[in-house]
Parts: structure tokens; C-alpha cells; sequence
């Protein structure tokens, strides 16, 4: 059997290279990579639901998030305003502030809405299914 030599992208774009095959070293989990990326996997289903009947700039919702212990940074949910609002999910409007800058306050599209309704339901049911695997109630 071939030993083959595969290269991976990293998220700094950086090319790095492994060992594959039958002697393919062990990698090693870690908990705070696996924790991050079930956090972002949820996050969109989160900003939705804040937004849902709440209009809000980016900070209250940053604040929210940090107050439910999401360990979100302003650099992670900048994009994702964007990206939310790019896919017709939200909408933004400016107002004036008594203290500082304008701000932008975002609000939940009708589109944006049917979408979480089908998150909820998503959202439901995924719970339901892991508290079964994880024998949880």
C-alpha cells in the first residue's frame, strides 16, 4: 500500500501537508476547537432569534450574545450581519444616537422570519434527536 502525501488549506491560507495512509499519525482532538465550531454552527439561529420582534445595532446583539455565553467577537459578527443581510434574511436602517455616531439597527425581513420559523423547527428537532443519543431529556 502507497503512502500519499494530501495538502490542506488552513484558514490563514496557509498550505500544510500530512501523512496519509496506513501510517497516518494519530490527531489529536481538541474540546475548545470542537466547543467554537458547534457555537458557529448556531450563531446565525441565535442573531435571527435576537433579532426576532427586536430591532438591534450590532453591539446590543453582540452583547446578547456574550450575556448567554456565546464568546462572540465583533470580527465574527460584522461579516455575518452582512452575510444575513446580503441573503435577504435582514434589513438595516440608520438612526442617530444621543451619545456618538449613527446606528445601524438591524430588523428581521419577512423572508427572514419564515427562515426562522424553519430554524425553530430545525432547532426542535435536532435537540430532541442528540438528547436521545445522549440519553438527556
Amino acid at each position: 500500500m502507497r503512502t500519499t502525501i494530501s495538502k490542506i488549506k488552513t484558514e490563514g491560507s496557509q498550505t500544510t501537508s500530512r501523512q496519509v495512509g496506513p501510517k497516518k499519525k494519530k490527531e489529536i482532538m481538541n474540546v475548545e476547537n470542537t466547543k467554537a465550531q458547534m457555537r458557529k454552527g448556531v450563531l446565525e439561529y441565535c442573531i435571527l432569534s435576537i433579532l426576532n420582534g427586536h430591532d438591534k445595532y450590532a453591539s446590543e446583539i453582540l452583547s446578547t450574545l456574550k450575556d448567554a455565553r456565546m464568546l462572540v467577537v465583533e470580527g465574527t459578527i460584522y461579516p455575518l450581519l452582512t452575510r444575513l443581510k446580503n441573503a435577504g434574511l435582514l434589513n438595516y436602517r440608520w438612526e442617530e444616537s444621543t451619545s456618538g455616531p449613527p446606528r445601524k439597527y438591524y430588523t428581521l425581513t419577512e423572508t427572514g422570519k419564515l427562515f426562522l420559523k424553519e430554524l425553530d423547527t430545525t432547532w426542535d428537532e435536532l435537540r430532541s434527536a442528540t438528547n436521545l443519543v445522549t440519553n438527556k431529556k
